[in-house]
């Protein structure tokens, strides 16, 4: 509360409690959890302005490839929506033989987009955030065998805004995004989520990738893109989030975040933990670092409940041993002593 006392605060959490959560994961069958997930998969399709995206041609372009120590480093621009490019490298293991399992990679903030994931330090700031948030994870999967697909997500690395241009490259265009998608009916995470997709429909069409099951994961912002595309398409048959996994009303209402975060009316219906339900029973790990200040005020009490309401959902469709929760002793960053494995063996 600010020191005059008026802060909004205190009203903004009385509303959070009073409305949250009417689709909260209440299911009581295996029948009534997969019902319950198609519904809520159509309701975020239209909260996040998702259904409003329009397909095109992908015309994929393998802009350039380079080789590196431990995999050759493709450029690859695709089509995701009329006029809308992602730019995005793919990481092409030197071990083992095509096609290889494929994992995407999703960046969070502070990262040049695809840049920090795929182990790319021509900058110094990405250097430095790489080895700040273990971000490398892009570099560290090809390592177990994995084709690795590294996206720029909207408003970050090649596809920054001019408004931010200035800015360094580390810096993000979510509020301006979001600034102009809000007022027709879309949002960064919407947007994130259909591209994500786009994606996966590419990466089905390589002859040098096992389409059959497809693995995402994510660090912080990488987090909320792998928690939201998996969710909403099963097509991703394992995912890993890590430093994205809390409460709302404490990591996110409490404390104001990135606008990325917000979509209209979400509060209204679910929490973290009912988007992690619609996941199940595909494997699902959660990295937690214990002392994440994105945790919130409470810190792993305000993960774990959110966790509970997941491991429901994978109870009732006998899958308890897919969903996995790893804290780690550490701040907000990449650990993947459990992930890196977890998904290589559950691509295999």
């Amino acid at each position: 509360m600010n020191g005059n006392g008026y802060s909004a605060l205190p009203y903004f959490r009385r509303r959070f409690d009073a409305v949250a959560r009417r689709s909260a994961f209440s299911a009581g069958s295996a029948d009534q959890c997969k019902a319950w997930q198609r519904t809520l998969r159509r309701k975020l399709k239209q909260l996040t302005g998702y259904e409003t995206m329009q397909p095109t041609d992908p015309q994929p372009q393998i802009t350039e490839q380079i080789e590196l120590d431990d995999c050759f480093r493709q450029h690859v621009e695709i089509r995701t929506e009329p006029g809308v490019v992602m730019t995005l490298y793919v990481l092409v293991p030197k071990t083992g033989s095509a096609p290889w399992p494929a994992v995407i990679a999703t960046h969070g903030h502070a990262s040049g987009g695809k840049a920090a994931v795929a182990g790319d330090r021509t900058h110094p700031e990405v250097a430095r955030t790489i080895d700040e948030h273990n971000y490398d994870y892009g570099r560290q999967f090809v390592r177990q065998g994995l084709i690795v697909f590294c996206p720029d997500a909207r408003g970050f690395g090649e596809r920054q805004e001019p408004a931010v241009a200035n800015e360094g490259v580390l810096a993000s265009s979510c509020r301006h995004l979001n600034s102009m998608a809000y007022p027709l009916g879309q949002t960064v995470t919407g947007m994130w989520t259909w591209d994500l997709h786009r994606l996966v429909d590419y990466i089905r069409t390589r002859p040098d990738c096992r389409g059959t099951r497809i693995g995402c994961a994510g660090l912080s912002g990488g987090g909320l893109q792998t928690l939201w595309a998996a969710a909403l398409d099963p097509r991703i048959g394992c995912a890993v989030v890590s430093g994205y996994f809390y409460g709302y009303k404490q990591s996110l209402l409490d404390m104001y975040q990135c606008s990325c975060n917000y979509v209209p009316h979400l509060y209204e219906y679910v929490d973290m933990g009912d988007i992690a339900a619609l996941i199940a029973p595909r494997p699902l790990l959660i990295e937690t670092g214990d002392s994440d200040p994105l945790n919130g005020a409470g810190g792993l009490r305000n993960v774990q409940p959110q966790v509970a309401i997941a491991r429901k959902a994978y109870r009732l469709l006998g899958a308890q041993r897919q969903l996995k929760h790893h804290v780690f002793p550490g701040p907000h960053r990449w650990c993947g002593q459990q992930a890196l494995p977890w998904m290589k063996e559950h691509l295999a």
